[in-house]
């Protein structure tokens, strides 16, 4: 991993970002975009985060993102947040999350599997459209 600024991906960060945003506050009444696809976008934030200070690998960079979308998962569980001292309803609390499900790992991979395609697609196109030298 190489420090490498990327104005491209912490753009798309913000606007990612701005639309998880939007979901939690304009769209938290729609529940299939509350509880299931605030959870597949995740990860593609956190992949666009890491890529916008960062030169890595990108499917270690998504397998690395499962990972620790899962461990976040599962520390809910054990009611992280609150072991932390956290206060419901506060910031972190609310990063962190606070009651843990199943469907939330298979939304997680779900983001991630789209992630993968969708690198793989572009860098296929980008290669195919590259000239011989």
């Amino acid at each position: 991993m190489k420090f490498q600024f990327s104005l491209k991906y912490l753009l798309a960060s913000v606007v990612i970002f701005l639309i998880e945003v939007l979901i939690a506050t304009k769209l938290k009444d729609i529940f299939f975009v509350r509880a299931y696809l605030g959870d597949v976008i995740v990860v593609m934030l956190l992949y666009t985060l890491v890529k916008s200070f960062f030169r890595v690998n990108n499917e270690k960079l998504i397998w690395g993102i499962l990972i620790f979308s899962c461990f976040v998962e599962f520390a809910q569980y054990f009611n992280i947040a609150e072991k932390l001292g956290f206060r419901e309803g506060s910031l972190m609390y609310i990063v962190i999350g606070n009651s843990f499900s199943w469907i939330d790992i298979l939304c997680y991979a779900a983001g991630c599997l789209l992630l993968y395609l969708f690198v793989k697609m572009t860098n296929n196109k980008s290669l195919a459209s590259t000239p011989n030298s």
